[in-house]
């Protein structure tokens, strides 16, 4: 178990050499890779159950053009399947815009879509941030979702830890059957530890600290925190991470830091670009070949 600090549970100690990020047409390599391609192309050349986790935000309802580029959620949503390990997880990052002061639903639909691929809908999240407000006659938007997607019973939790509200206190409520009949069992006799394991509303504010130099040059970017949690929640040391929209490489950065392996999909080569910068100060062997 993990105990969230108020700090990333990162260093700037590099974990693997990387200078695979340093080509835009990118030959495979056995730890990290960034592909400047649709993600298709690159699930394409990925075997069956290949990938421990997959972290990403994908475009959704046209909130942000992100050069022009779109993609065929239904087919990405049958590759992630294939390529995920049994056990593995995809978090899956959205929210839905407004269109005539109503919301669109999507995230819902792609939600359920996700399950008729063979994804247990294993958890749904929330993001909660300080957005600025956009809406008129309804309560403003201060979250997005959070799907996370298992390809069965999970393999891997490391849940983040938290400080109790009410420490080493007893339990005195039991459990309801279906006919509503009370049942205490032996719980009467343990009693609250000093943490417990995070609640699944995840707050993270916007500002300009919240990640580097680079971060912001890309359009829509979530914050290095929320990667950085999920990685160390969903996988271990070694395994294989994968964003198939990789954007500013968020993913990629969280990854690298935290030691495991990754797989990075973004067609855009200015983006690409972006993040070659983010990784530059964290890289060990800054050579082309």
């Amino acid at each position: 178990m993990i105990e969230r600090d108020t700090k990333l549970q990162i260093t700037d100690e590099p974990a693997i050499a990387y200078s695979t990020c340093y080509r835009l047409h990118f030959l495979r390599q056995k730890d990290e890779e960034i592909w400047n391609e649709s993600n298709l192309d690159t699930m394409a050349n990925m075997p069956d159950n290949f990938v421990d986790l997959t972290v990403t935000s994908p475009p959704y309802d046209g909130l942000r053009t992100y050069n022009g580029y779109s993609f065929d959620f239904e087919s990405v949503a049958k590759e992630l399947y294939r390529v995920t390990k049994k056990g593995g997880i995809v978090v899956w990052v959205v929210g839905d815009a407004t269109v005539n002061g109503s919301e669109t639903g999507t995230s819902f639909m792609q939600a359920l879509f996700f399950k008729k691929c063979g994804f247990n809908l294993h958890d749904t999240m929330i993001y909660k941030t300080n957005k600025p407000p956009m809406n008129a006659r309804r309560y403003q938007s201060e979250f997005e979702y959070m799907f996370i997607l298992s390809k069965g019973v999970p393999s891997k939790f490391n849940p983040i830890l938290v400080p109790s509200l009410y420490p080493n206190v007893r339990h005195t409520g039991g459990h309801r059957t279906k006919d509503g009949k009370k049942t205490t069992h032996e719980r009467k006799q343990d009693r609250t530890a000093e943490h417990k394991v995070s609640g699944n509303i995840w707050y993270f504010p916007r500002s300009s600290k919240s990640g580097d130099e680079f971060s912001r040059e890309h359009p829509a970017t979530f914050p290095e925190a929320l990667a950085n949690d999920h990685i160390i929640s969903w996988s271990n040391e070694g395994d294989l991470v994968y964003d198939p929209f990789a954007g500013s490489g968020t993913t990629g950065k969280m990854a690298i830091l935290n030691k495991r392996k990754c797989i990075m999909s973004e067609i855009s080569s200015e983006y690409c670009e972006i993040i070659k910068k983010r990784l530059k100060p964290i890289i060990n062997a800054p050579s082309l070949f």
